[in-house]
């Protein structure tokens, strides 16, 4: 367009002069208010080159920053009704810095709240959410429904959750952020919209006309809603399971999806009914995992969930002004809990607590090795098959009938990467003897790690073996004894990320045969039979006991 083509090309001869990006707004806002394609887009190309003058501009130069940042609010504002991550920015432009929800988390949530985004704009029919506690997601969504009820006034959403006390803290919330002498400047973005009745009883408020069904409405699951309420743009569940009996209990979690299905979903009518569920979550039967799993293959649904540790054991939510949680936290936090709640409360990794083979706390642990030599140091190498699988290749140092697992391979990149990496290992830790599971690609991997290790001056000796043996069984079989012989890594001293990965995987293998993935618990059962295999051919002397 001849209106873009100028607005870049004067801020490409004065990108000092602040006036040249007022007036570019001034040409984009035009645009907008008259309905042009391209012009929100440009909108937003505005504000990433204004952003990059202010970071650049000296902070002595006051009158140039006062203008650019005054023509950054007024750019959010001309996109605050369309775009979400505009709105979350402008309406709170006048709180203090400190006291901003989403300005100091913005970085952090940018991919929950593109997500919104895509729900509303009919790109998605149900989006789940999943964040660890604390960190702001209920806070987000509030602030969706305020945008969602000021974009569509007259059609109602409604809010369910697992308590009275939590839909009025959201109701108050809402009316907060509406309240035209209030903090917030939600009435610069809707003008022409006003709360016109609250009910603080029932938990309802009204924008725009008066109707049958208000524009936002809360409750409690299971509180008798037929009739009551209605949900035709957005449908929003927020933690609908109130705590850890509940999710101990799978009768209850049964008895909670037939709830929600036959009570809460069915208040959805008309055709574009979104639905939102943002959650902590508790168990692998849980409405959110129930919900992954009967839409899996559907393009029109997504799940997100962002752990508390990125895969660098560092916190994903250490937001700016300390508002947040450090990474030294969530240690702190993992060191006290048990770990099968931890992984599903903080890193939205549940695990069936039934069935579980190897329970965190019933693993041997070391602090170091022995201060000795060992007698041996072994490998067993569980080579990737395809797709997600692993390469799972523990090491252990032998002393006496004990096997420290010093060090891992667990590791799904490409096979060049892995198998870089297993010849690594094993010249590191210069290891005497290892087996490969020959099947699949195993044998030729055996063959190709032998060859480099040996070219490069290891001394490690590699056999390989066919398994015919059911998988589940062999693993079920060698628990006991790895239980007994094997020892790892407190939690304390893991640093490796995939000596981490490897653990998480071995402790969250069950018998019922749910468990996405089995390659650390299935080369843990190599390991065992290997052990046995050799040991069972060693001569044992001993004195004549006559």
């Amino acid at each position: 367009m001849d209106e873009l083509k100028i607005i870049r090309r004067n801020i490409e001869l004065r990108p000092y002069d602040p006036l040249i990006y007022r007036d570019a707004l001034s040409i984009l806002y035009e645009g907008i208010q008259n309905g042009k394609p391209g012009m929100h887009e440009a909108n937003k190309e505005l504000r990433r080159k204004i952003s990059n003058e202010i970071r650049r501009a000296h902070p002595k130069d006051t009158r140039f920053l006062e203008i650019m940042n005054d023509t950054y609010y007024k750019s959010l504002l001309a996109d605050a009704r369309v775009d979400f991550d505009a709105y979350c920015q402008y309406i709170e432009r006048d709180r203090e810095p400190r006291k901003r929800f989403y300005l100091p988390r913005r970085k952090k949530l940018l991919k929950v709240v593109n997500a919104f985004q895509r729900l509303m704009d009919d790109e998605l029919d149900i989006l789940g959410v999943s964040l660890p506690p604390g960190v702001g997601k209920s806070t987000l969504a509030i602030f969706l429904l305020t945008w969602v009820a000021g974009k569509w006034p007259e059609e109602p959403d409604l809010t369910g959750s697992h308590s009275n006390a939590f839909v009025r803290g959201v109701y108050d919330e809402c009316l907060r952020i509406f309240d035209p002498n209030g903090e917030y400047l939600w009435h610069d973005v809707f003008p022409d919209v006003n709360v016109t009745n609250t009910n603080a009883k029932d938990y309802r408020i009204d924008l725009g006309k008066r109707k049958r069904f208000e524009t936002l409405e809360f409750t409690s699951i299971g509180s008798g809603n037929a009739g009551l309420y209605r949900a035709m743009r957005l449908l929003y569940c927020d933690d609908l399971i109130s705590g850890l009996e509940v999710a101990l209990s799978i009768e209850r979690l049964d008895k909670l999806w037939e709830i929600y299905t036959t009570d809460l979903r069915q208040r959805k009518i008309g055709d574009h009914c979104k639905e939102l569920h943002v959650a902590t979550r508790w168990a692998v039967a849980d409405i959110l995992g129930r919900l992954k799993r009967q839409y899996e293959g559907n393009n029109r649904a997504e799940f997100i969930a962002v752990p508390a540790l990125d895969e660098n054991d560092e916190s994903n939510f250490d937001y700016q002004f300390g508002v947040g949680f450090s990474t030294q936290f969530y240690h702190e936090q993992r060191k006290v809990m048990d770990d099968v709640s931890w992984r599903a409360l903080y890193m939205n990794e549940p695990i069936e607590r039934e069935g579980l083979l190897y329970h965190p706390d019933e693993l041997r642990r070391y602090f170091e090795l022995p201060d000795r030599e060992p007698d041996a140091i072994l490998c067993v190498c569980d080579t990737k098959d395809k797709g997600a699988d692993y390469c799972s290749m523990p090491i252990a140092y032998q002393y006496g009938q004990d096997f420290y697992v010093e060090d891992v391979v667990f590791n799904n990149a490409n096979p060049e990467v892995v198998e870089a990496e297993i010849v690594s290992k094993l010249l590191e830790h210069n290891v005497h003897m290892g087996r490969f599971e020959s099947n699949s690609a195993g044998g030729r991997v055996a063959q190709d790690v032998q060859a480099e290790v040996k070219r490069r001056g290891g001394r490690t000796k590699l056999t390989t073996k066919f398994t015919t043996q059911n998988k589940e069984t062999k693993i079920v079989m060698a628990s006991p004894y790895v239980k007994e012989r094997f020892l790892f890594k407190d939690p304390s001293v893991i640093k490796d990320k995939e000596y981490r990965s490897f653990m998480d995987n071995l402790c969250s293998w069950t018998m019922n045969g749910k468990a996405k993935h089995d390659d650390a618990p299935d080369s843990m059962a190599m390991f065992a039979d290997y052990i046995q295999w050799f040991t069972a051919g060693q001569v044992q002397v001993f004195s004549r006991p006559f």
